[in-house]
């Protein structure tokens, strides 16, 4: 049952997929971690192999390929290459961008706040780090790379989950501390009006918050739009969203915000329906210069 192109990496299957040398379970997998063992899973099932066939087709238990489909245990280059061999994957730019997570070894600024900040932050954080364009929409609040401090601050008072002092310091710094992908990052954001009128604190923080964003928007990387209230036809009011594009398109993240906490999508189907939606909502929005202009106008009378 084994793929013939195993044959051509030179490594036996005791070596790659064996006992020996294999690395220890996670006690905390992290979302993109957990990203890697789904997209070994999802080629797993492509080649219309179930977890059982695929482990006694290399010879191992198959608690071996669901622990690295959980992304519970780590995995080598070489097991990546081979597996991909095993389920007929010839698709190299995507296998070598799986090889790229599968080596990643250095921790990010935001594992030092593990502990102190949901993991659902961290997990935000690596997400942007890793992406190679950001695209979000956002209905009701300023997208959270875009937020002052005092902007930040202030949403985190008034929250009705009744932070610490303490507490909201730390949601705040990391807050801005994420605001630094944007040195790297391509960034396109297209933002309700509705968003742009809320004040969480007073007049002169939401015209500090505005004249911020028009700011950030003259920046080369980023792309601002956005969609005022007499837009005709405009039914994507509820779905703030932020697709992190990968090296390659499978690679993809969808996620979307809510009260409850943020949920990451990565299947083909919804993928690709969000991103249709994405480009409904960037068609729909005024141009780029328009846009400024039109933060800059609300700013001066706010």
């Amino acid at each position: 049952m084994f793929h013939p192109g195993q044959a051509e990496l030179g490594y036996s299957c005791s070596q790659l997929l064996g006992r020996k040398g294999d690395m220890p379970a996670r006690s905390i997998v992290t979302a993109r971690q957990q990203r890697l063992g789904a997209e070994l899973r999802k080629l797993r099932e492509r080649a219309g192999l179930t977890a059982r066939e695929a482990a006694q087709a290399a010879g191992i238990a198959e608690s071996k390929i669901s622990m690295t489909e959980a992304g519970r245990v780590g995995v080598s280059e070489e097991r990546v290459r081979y597996l991909a061999s095993q389920y007929a994957c010839d698709d190299t730019e995507y296998v070598d961008a799986l090889v790229a997570m599968a080596n990643e070894r250095v921790r990010g600024w935001w594992a030092e706040c593990r502990g102190q900040l949901p993991p659902s932050f961290l997990d935000l954080a690596e997400l942007e780090h890793h992406a190679a364009r950001l695209r979000s929409f956002e209905s009701v609040h300023i997208p959270g790379l875009l937020q002052t401090e005092e902007q930040v601050r202030a949403m985190y008072a008034a929250s009705v989950s009744g932070f610490s002092e303490e507490q909201v310091d730390a949601r705040t710094e990391f807050r801005l501390r994420r605001q630094g992908v944007l040195d790297k990052v391509r960034y396109e954001v297209v933002i309700h009006e509705a968003a742009l009128r809320v004040r969480v604190a007073d007049r002169k923080v939401a015209r500090r918050q505005l004249l911020h964003i028009v700011e950030q928007s003259e920046r080369a990387q980023v792309t601002l739009r956005v969609v005022p209230f007499d837009l005709d036809g405009f039914t994507r009011i509820g779905n703030a969203m932020l697709i992190a594009g990968g090296p390659v398109e499978q690679l993809d993240t969808v996620l979307l915000d809510s009260a409850h906490g943020g949920t990451f999508l990565d299947a083909e189907a919804q993928l690709s329906r969000y991103r249709r939606v994405i480009d409904d909502v960037e068609r729909a929005a005024l141009g780029v210069v328009e846009s400024r202009d039109f933060v800059h106008r609300l700013a001066q009378h706010t």
